[in-house]
């Protein structure tokens, strides 16, 4: 399972090197995503942008920022979710049109992006890229012609249906954007001289900013010369925050929809250690995803907390992979295991996920072959029975094991004395927030938006009814 992209834009209240801040600022987004990077910032005059593949400080060194001057600008860190792993589908994407141009930044999925860009290949627009973003950059050109801006933004959150946390830059003004149903993460902060809006709020902790709230779902942010106004463009009953952000994707520092990400992994542990008691003296995570869970779990049964796996820290996704010989020696570079803490202890192996089941029973095997008495494998998240379509590079439901095979079954191909699940009600119950406000898609099969071929718990066309012109009528 993979990351998901983040964003971020900043606008100071007179002129600074935004640039510098932008890049501090994804450096803490970096575990959003490791593909690519790239910052838009305007000088006064046109939009300037540098992007590439790679690590945020791969991509920036400080000549490049040095040549990103101006005051208001918008980031991104990528990891692929629509479109291919290419220089083109890096992001912020630039769209240049007859009134000026604007630079967006995307975090999350479209449903419906192949029919819209069909649609508007029709009428003839050009697209340089396979992503998502550039479906919505197009959008909203076409919108921006025909209206002001409350009614464009609203316009195109009529036309695209799926996840979306979106920083656009126009000119001197930068837009933050989250989905009627709120369902990647979006937040500001105050920071001395201006504002910034993005994906999770240890961005704003790193711009030495203060927190001020999570972005709500349908909410427009518009930061314009250190000034921030709010307007409101949505009312959906019911929100749909993606569960796996609190199991996860979010940093565990993070602030997320008022949820410190580190209390809720700790509960998290805790009802698995309630769920799933095991007979064994020692709890140990699966590094890095399973720390927190493990901490809970250790706190909950008084079973002693060890690291028994450690994990090199250097190996990126740009990690080349030796020949089929050396299989073996590319998962012990990865994570080595600590023999003195497992050699005839029985082992609770923590962790956040299982997805295809293939790492799982390699990590197993290891602690096995270093000497493990028993080894009981206890997981962060319900059985992950089916895809996701909104922002979150999973497997296909033929890749996902536990679509296929009951927990025993899990259990016998993981090579595990037992395994153990968090249950539906215990995870939601850790998270603090009610079902019916979360998107468990990947859990239960079924999704908050349309879905051709899935089912559904809200359609399009109810989304649609509460994006109304109401809501234009001035800042909340």
């Amino acid at each position: 399972m993979h990351d998901a992209c983040g964003v971020v834009g900043v606008s100071f209240q007179e002129a600074g090197n935004v640039a510098k801040s932008i890049y501090y600022a994804l450096y803490a987004l970096q575990h959003r995503g490791q593909e690519a990077a790239g910052i838009s910032v305007h000088d006064g005059k046109s939009i300037r942008t540098h992007r590439g593949m790679g690590l945020v400080s791969e991509v920036f060194d400080d000549a490049q920022i040095s040549l990103l001057r101006g005051s208001v600008g918008i980031g991104h860190v990528r990891y692929p979710t629509t479109g291919r792993s290419c220089i083109e589908n890096s992001q912020p994407l630039l769209v240049k049109y007859k009134d000026g141009a604007i630079a967006v930044a995307h975090n999350g999925n479209l449903v419906n992006s192949s029919q819209l860009r069909e649609q508007l290949e029709q009428t003839g627009d050009i697209f340089y890229s396979t992503s998502d973003t550039e479906v919505i950059a197009h959008l909203f050109v076409r919108e921006l012609l025909r209206h002001d801006l409350l009614e464009a933004v609203r316009a195109l959150m009529h036309k695209i249906v799926g996840s979306y946390s979106l920083v656009f830059l126009m000119g001197d003004t930068v837009l933050g954007l989250r989905d009627p149903l709120g369902i990647k993460p979006l937040c500001f902060g105050k920071l001395d001289s201006g504002y910034v809006v993005a994906s999770e709020s240890v961005a704003v902790d790193t711009l030495n900013g203060c927190l001020v709230r999570d972005v709500k779902p349908g909410e427009l942010i518009v930061l314009k010369q250190g000034e921030m106004k709010s307007y409101q463009l949505a009312h959906l009953p019911n929100p749909a925050h993606c569960v796996f952000e609190y199991i996860y994707f979010a940093r565990p520092d993070s602030i997320l929809d008022g949820r410190l990400i580190y209390d809720v992994r700790v509960n998290i542990g805790a009802k698995l250690a309630e769920e799933h008691p095991a007979d064994a003296d020692t709890v140990t995570p699966i590094p890095d995803s399973g720390i927190t869970l493990a901490v809970g779990y250790h706190q909950r049964s008084c079973i002693s907390y060890r690291e028994c796996l450690m994990k090199n820290r250097y190996i990126g996704r740009t990690f080349i992979m030796p020949d089929q010989n050396m299989r073996e020696t590319a998962v012990r570079l990865k994570m080595n295991t600590i023999r003195p803490n497992i050699e005839g202890h029985k082992l609770i192996l923590v962790d956040d996920s299982i997805v295809r089941g293939t790492t799982s029973r390699r990590i197993v095997n290891m602690v096995r072959k270093a000497g493990a008495e028993a080894v009981h494998v206890r997981i962060g998240s319900p059985p992950i029975l089916a895809p996701c379509y909104l922002g979150i590079d999973m497997a296909s439901r033929d890749e996902l094991i536990a679509a296929h095979k009951t927990i025993p079954g899990v259990e016998a191909v993981i090579n595990a004395d037992s395994l153990g699940y968090v249950s539906h009600k215990g995870l939601v119950d850790a998270i603090g927030i009610p079902a019916e406000n979360l998107c468990m898609g990947c859990l239960t099969g079924v999704y908050p938006v349309e879905i051709p071929g899935e089912k559904c718990i809200a359609t399009q066309t109810k989304l649609s009814e509460y994006i109304d012109s109401e809501s234009l009528k001035g800042p909340a």
